[in-house]
This record gives structure tokens, sequence and C-alpha cells, in this order.
């Protein structure tokens, strides 16, 4: 056998068998390093994009918020402008500016809640007093200092409330 049969034996196979070059190696590092980086730049990108999106639309939300209470606040100083008028029509007129109020807030998802003898919930409630009171079960709220708007996920604040204790 001569030398070059001999080196044809010892690498079996194929070309495509044979390992790859260093060149091409490079090649393809430098290829797979170029979509990482380019991956990168897309991540960071959608980043910005979504942040300023969310920006956006917490400043819709904010202005549309807002824009529901321009009502009621321009019926608040129609009332101002009436302060040397008849004090009936000025107590009626606030209480219409309240209703306006609360009519706002239960638009935007927040309605007022009467809890006046429900029973007590902390999740709903907070009690600010106790009050033994013939008849009234332990646990009653009795009387609602400050009002609740909003209910379970969705509360705004829970209502401050006296509730009935066992004499």
């Amino acid at each position: 056998m001569s030398d070059a049969s001999e080196r044809e034996e010892a690498v079996p196979g194929t070309a495509e068998d044979a390992p790859p070059d260093v060149a091409e190696l490079q090649a393809r590092s430098t290829d797979l390093e170029d979509r990482w980086r380019r991956a990168l730049a897309d991540l960071d990108n959608l980043r910005k994009r979504v942040s300023r999106d969310a920006d956006r639309v917490r400043a819709e939300e904010r202005a549309r918020a807002a824009a529901e209470w321009l009502p009621v606040l321009d019926n608040l100083e129609r009332a101002l402008e009436h302060v040397e008028g008849d004090p009936s029509s000025i107590v009626e007129g606030l209480r219409a500016i309240r209703d306006q109020a609360v009519d706002v807030l239960a638009r935007l998802g927040f309605p007022r809640r009467d809890d006046a003898g429900t029973e007590f919930d902390p999740a709903r409630h907070e009690a600010v007093a106790t009050l033994a009171q013939e008849g009234v079960p332990e646990g009653t709220v009795l009387h609602v200092v400050r009002p609740a708007y909003g209910d379970g996920e969705q509360q705004l604040r829970p209502a401050l409330v006296v509730v009935a204790k066992e004499e």
C-alpha cells in the first residue's frame, strides 16, 4: 500500500464529516452574537414601547376621571355665586351637587354603600366605636360615620361605623 491510500483509510467518511474549520466557526459565532444583540435591542425597544403605552393609558384615564368631575365643580361654583341668596336653596343645591358627586363615583365603578343595619365585616368596615343597644344583635352596624365607596377588590375605602355590642 502506498502512503496516499493509507491516509484515505485513516480518515473515514466523506468531506461532510470533517470538522469545520476555524474560520467557519468564527463566522457562525459572529452570526449568533449578532442575532443575540438584535434580540436584546428588540427586547429593549419593546420595554420602552410598553412603558410609553402604559404612561399614555394612565394619562388618558386620569383625564377621563377628571372630566367626570368637571360638572360637579361647575355646580359648586354656581352654588357659591348664590351664597347671599336664600339659604334653603343653597342647601338644596349642595345636596344636588353631593348626589351628582356620588353618581360620578358610581359611574367610575365605586358606588356608595349604605351599610347601616348590615353585619360588621372587617374587610368592608372599620369600627370606630361600639355601642350597647337593646334588641340589636351583636356585630350589627348601627351607624355609618363615613360611607364606603366600591365593593370587593374595587373598594376605595372602608366605611367607618359604630357597631352593636352585648350589654
